[in-house]
Formats: C-alpha cells, structure tokens, sequence
C-alpha cells in the first residue's frame, strides 16, 4: 500500500512538472524566456516582422506602441483590443477612443499566422503585442528592453471599459491621474509613458480644442517670443475646418521619426500636440511633475530607463496567466 502510494504521488509530481512547464503556474508570474523551449524562434519572428512593417510605413511603430497601451488599460494586457464584433460580444476596436485611429492589427495578424505556422497555440496574442511594442520603440532609436513572457489571452472585449478607462486626449491632469491609478499605475509612470508620443501622429479631432483656445495653458515664464502662438498658428494653418479632421501632424515636431527625449523639450516650450500633453506642466501646481519633465528634458538615459520601467510594470497589468484564458489561434477570434 506505501510503494502504491509514493507511485501516486511521484506520478502527480511528474504530472505537475509537465503542466507547470507548458502553461505555467495557474496565475503565475510572467518570465524570461518563456518560449525559448516551446518557441525558440518566436521573439526572432516578432521583431523581422515588426521591421518590415516599420520599414514600409515608419508610422506603424507608434501604431504598434499604442496597441499594447489601449490593450493593457482595459481588462488588462490580455489581447482583448484585438477581438472583432462577434454574435453579442462588442469589439474595442470600435469604441471612442479607437475607432477609425488604432492600426497595425493587420500586422499582428500576420505573425500570429507566420507564428502559429511555426508553433501551434502556443504563442499568446498578447505578448505578440508586448514584443511588438519593444520592437517598435528599439527600431525608432529608443531603448531596447527584455519582454517578460507567458500571457494568455481573454475570451471576451469591453467596449464600455475602452470609452471609459483609454485616456482622452483632452484629458485633464486630475484626469489622467486617476486613470493611470485606476490601472495601478502612479503619477511617475504617467509622466515616463506620456513620453511614448515623442513618435507618431494624431489627427487634427484630437488637438483641436488646443488651437481654439489660445489660453488653454498656463505657463511658468512670460512668453516673449511669443512661441506658443507661433506654434498655436502652424497648428491652426494644419487644421482650418472640420473638413480637415482626420489630417495628421506629428506629436513631436521636432524628431517625429525618433524615440527620443524632444517630447519633455516641447512640453518645457508649450509645444506639446495634446492637452493632454501639456497639463502635465501647466496644471501641476506643486511642481513635481515639473521637476520630473525637466530631468527628462535633460538627460535621455533617464527617460528611457524610466520607461522601460513603467512599460514592464504597465505589461504586467491584469495578465492572464497558467491556464486563465487561452492561447487564441487567430487573434481577432476567440477559439471555437
């Protein structure tokens, strides 16, 4: 009876080990290499993908950015962005803050095809997104960092969670501050993230109220040379109408085609694109958050260690992990 015992149970430990080696312990922390057996080649697919599409259009890198922060901020990073409309279930895509300006979902949709060709539901939809994020930041000359793996991906989308928890644009400080808490996220990592529109474009819809209103701003010294009206009229000249809602101009004038630093530079000279860029001096009354722009402002290496951070920290919201949820074969479908 003892020896058929300890069979039992060394056949539970074998057991255990085999699970625990493919899906992870059942919400479990997400690792380092996690395909680097079931997968080897899988971050390898990602990033040449990620290249060819940057390479043919130098906006999809921003584009890829913003997935993962509009997939993280609702439900979690889980991949939920990705889902289409189905039966009764309401995509995210289609929400305010997303529909007709998210992109890059055909570009996902081809390394999940080139991935599961490769390895079979194994590779999560979600972090297809978290590498592409890294990838599109190192490829526009930001920092390169090392992804921690091992999500899986939800069976549902929220569309009411995209049009509530996805910053606005126009959003106020106070705003932006309780959304990032709301995701766990605090007031530095608000600050480091906002960095991300130092590339991509946003359409005249989403600044327009800041060339409307010319004293939208505070500013802490006497603008002289008057170059937030300067600025205020290029923007103006970009955006005349209504008819003209949907042209583009870039978040950084500056070095729009590089992840750099220039974006806390413009937020110092009131040339942030957004409201939502620029509260983040003009309200903060105490003047930390100040402090924090203006160390970014002038030392590169800081942002980007501070980003990393907070991408590895927002990467880690909410995740799905172990056998939560499933590895989709097809990123914009849940599996029959």
């Amino acid at each position: 009876m003892e020896i058929n015992q300890k069979k039992l149970w060394l056949s539970l430990i074998v057991l255990y080990a085999i699970t625990t080696s493919v899906l992870g312990d059942f919400g479990g922390p997400l690792l380092k290499g996690f395909y680097k057996e079931s997968c080897p080649l899988a971050e390898e697919i990602v990033k040449h993908n990620v290249e060819v599409a940057v390479l043919k259009d130098p906006r999809m890198a921003a584009s890829l950015l913003r997935l993962q922060f509009h997939d993280c901020f609702v439900l979690g990073c889980d991949a939920s962005v990705l889902l289409d409309t189905h039966e009764d279930m309401l995509s995210e895509k289609q929400a305010t803050p997303n529909v007709n300006s998210l992109r890059g979902f055909e570009v996902i949709d081809y390394i999940k095809y080139l991935l599961e060709d490769a390895c079979p539901l194994t590779v999560s939809c979600s972090d297809i997104l978290a590498m592409a994020a890294r990838d599109s930041v190192f490829l526009r000359g930001g920092p390169w960092w090392e992804v921690l793996l091992g999500r899986r991906d939800s069976l549902k989308a929220s569309f009411a969670g995209a049009n509530q928890f996805i910053p606005a644009p126009n959003s106020s400080l106070d705003s932006l501050i309780i959304n990032f808490k709301q995701q766990g996220l605090d007031i530095q990592d608000l600050i480091a993230l906002s960095g991300a529109h130092t590339i991509g474009k946003a359409r005249c819809l989403s600044f327009k109220q800041r060339i409307v209103q010319p004293n939208i701003e505070q500013t802490f010294y006497v603008d002289e040379f008057k170059r937030h009206s300067t600025f205020r009229r290029v923007l103006r000249s970009q955006c005349k109408d209504s008819s003209r809602d949907n042209e583009l101009s870039p978040l950084d004038l500056k070095t729009p085609a590089y992840f750099d630093n220039h974006y806390y530079i413009n937020l110092l000279e009131g040339k942030g694109l957004l409201i939502s860029d620029n509260v983040l001096v003009s309200e903060d009354h105490e003047g930390e958050i100040f402090r924090k722009v203006w160390e970014y402002a002038v030392a590169q290496d800081l942002f980007f260690a501070d980003f990393v951070e907070s991408m590895l920290k927002m990467g880690n919201i909410n995740v799905l992990t172990g056998i939560e949820g499933e590895i989709r074969e097809n990123c914009r479908f849940v599996n029959v």
